[in-house]
């Protein structure tokens, strides 16, 4: 398995893009992009920076290639959430629960859903 890296914020824009076609070519990427978009050469450069960090594979038609994920989104996410849990709320989901409840101002029938939730987990794991 690929040891999986933090991406830039253009990597993951491609990533995220590329998750949601499964395959394409750097026209089909650019082609996703919000306006303004970038050049397509600065496109096909980060695709193949994403290539030589292992996320992306290509399989080759003639002079075209056509780009798809080796890592999954579930992957990266994950990833993503154990960085933040170990680097922000020391590995802690109180810690993370009460940032969500007072920062984001969670309502009494989130926090509801929450609890019910937690129990039903718990349950399963009993």
């Amino acid at each position: 398995m690929t040891l999986i890296k933090e991406l830039t914020k253009a990597e993951e824009q491609v990533m995220q893009i590329l998750w949601q076609l499964g395959e394409a070519i750097v026209k089909d990427i650019l082609e996703k992009m919000p306006d303004p978009r970038p050049a397509y050469n600065t496109v096909s450069t980060v695709v193949r920076v994403l290539e030589g960090k292992g996320f992306i594979d290509h399989k080759a038609y003639g002079n075209s290639h056509v780009y798809f994920a080796t890592i999954s989104e579930a992957e990266y996410k994950k990833f993503t959430f154990d960085k933040m849990m170990s680097s922000y709320f020391s590995n802690s989901y109180k810690s993370l629960v009460s940032f969500l409840v007072q920062e984001k101002n969670l309502s009494a029938e989130e926090l509801d859903e929450i609890s019910k939730l937690a129990e039903k987990l718990k349950n399963k794991r009993s």
